[in-house]
């Protein structure tokens, strides 16, 4: 369980997050949403330890983030950034395996080998394996980050609850993918992994989520599952444009459809 109280953060005097209050919860897929520029980025950084001048308290499992060594933190917890870049010119398999850095001191073992072979296999990216990762696409590269990442926290360590981190991790990715990576990534979820996403498609995110976390001007203005907390009023009210909820014809879910008219 990953527990946030009293979060606040502030850049150059601005407030970027205040008064963060809430759960995280293993075995649920978590999404965060909010108009541009509501913090939800930053209380991705923060919940994941990439930012620490932050007020208020961040707890993994009951301990607290500020006193875990980043050493062992990188052992059960992963983080997939928005634009990851590499400069170097490392072959797609390079790139996964560094995934198990945290794991080994200097050259990976028999299981971080298995691992990213599993990994890749998963993904459908042994196709990429000795492909210069400068070469592919922005698709490509995004799948291969994400099989970085699942192969840093792809097997328990210690025990611990493992921690995965995904900001805005569609970018790039036609519809095929999205969906594949959004299939893998509640295929990865188990009761003993925490599991928290920012995504910018609110369909999407009903589509996969269990609970959702709107935020708007840097506050928590809603949180729960899709059919308990979305409604016209709540897209209104966050987004400032109408809309009308219906049935997903498909799935059952409630499906947002914008008209197009700013809200007033």
């Amino acid at each position: 369980m990953l527990r946030a109280e009293g979060i606040g953060y502030t850049i150059e005097g601005k407030q970027i997050l205040q008064g963060i209050d809430t759960l995280f919860l293993p075995g649920q897929f978590n999404m965060i949403l909010g108009p541009n520029g509501s913090g939800k980025s930053s209380l991705l950084k923060i919940i994941s330890g990439e930012i620490s001048n932050h007020n208020g308290k961040i707890t993994y499992d009951g301990n607290p983030l500020a006193s875990l060594k980043k050493e062992e933190l990188a052992k059960f917890r992963a983080v997939m950034s928005q634009q990851p870049e590499l400069s170097f010119p490392l072959t797609a398999e390079e790139v996964v395996m560094m995934g198990r850095y945290p794991h080994f001191v200097f050259n990976p073992g028999k299981k971080d080998e298995e691992i990213c072979r599993a990994v890749m296999e998963k993904m459908n990216l042994q196709a990429f394996r000795e492909r210069n990762y400068l070469t592919l696409s922005g698709g490509e590269k995004q799948r291969v980050q994400y099989a970085r990442v699942l192969a840093q926290v792809w097997e328990k360590t210690n025990n611990r609850p493992r921690y995965l981190f995904l900001d805005e991790p569609l970018n790039s990715l036609d519809i095929h993918y999205q969906q594949e990576f959004l299939q893998l990534a509640r295929a990865f979820l188990q009761k003993d992994t925490v599991l928290v996403a920012v995504l910018h498609d609110i369909n999407l995110a009903i589509q996969y989520a269990d609970r959702l976390f709107f935020l708007k001007e840097g506050r928590l203005a809603a949180q729960g599952s899709p059919e308990e907390i979305v409604t016209e009023e709540l897209i209104h009210d966050i987004f400032n444009v109408r809309s009308a909820i219906i049935r997903n014809p498909v799935s059952g879910a409630p499906l947002v459809v914008i008209d197009g008219t700013p809200g007033k």
